[in-house]
């Protein structure tokens, strides 16, 4: 594993799940799935969307927490539920208290067809130069950088541009490999 680099085990922008700004999130998840169905059952499954502007160049992602963040109704807001873990009540107490709230307001058939307002670049996260790393980088460097700033994926750079995307999956399944070869189990 010491000489593989990272552009051994990233994803390249052109097998990854994208759309160009602009688009909606129902845009988006569709653009997710049909990635995923192509991607194949023997890889791991994308978790994100990365954004492309007019000149096809990654300006921001929107993973699977952040589309479902973007379907709760700002109307609805959480009923004020998000602060009462500051007075010692459980998360639990807080989520049945959420529950019920919510059983009178809008259902997922209609959240799902909101979907169609949202714009990705709403809601899509700008790439930090923190969850950047260059593809040829070596992988001792990938592991220390997504545990560090506690993330589950890097984007690839290189000469500045994304080219890429290395996932925690990837990394861990290449760290399994390398450890089983190791103990003789492969």
């Amino acid at each position: 594993m010491n000489s593989r680099r990272v552009e051994d085990l990233m994803v390249p922008l052109s097998e990854y799940a994208t759309v160009s700004a602009g688009c909606s999130l129902r845009e988006a998840v569709v653009a997710l799935e049909k990635a995923q169905q192509k991607f194949g059952q023997a890889k791991y499954r994308h978790r994100a969307i990365l954004i492309l502007n007019e000149k096809n160049r990654v300006i921001g992602k929107l993973n699977q927490l952040d589309a479902v963040r973007a379907l709760i109704p700002v109307r609805h807001g959480n009923y004020g539920t998000d602060e009462l873990g500051c007075f010692g009540f459980s998360n639990r107490f807080v989520r049945k208290l959420y529950q019920h709230y919510r059983q009178q307001s809008v259902q997922l058939p209609e959240l799902c067809n909101n979907a169609r307002a949202f714009k990705v670049e709403d809601y899509m996260c700008s790439p930090f130069e923190d969850e950047c790393i260059d593809h040829k980088a070596d992988l001792a460097t990938a592991i220390h950088q997504l545990v560090q700033e506690n993330l589950r994926s890097l984007l690839v750079t290189n000469h500045g541009e994304i080219v890429g995307i290395l996932r925690l999956a990837d990394l861990f399944s290449a760290i399994y490999h390398t450890v089983a070869r190791q103990s003789g189990r492969i």
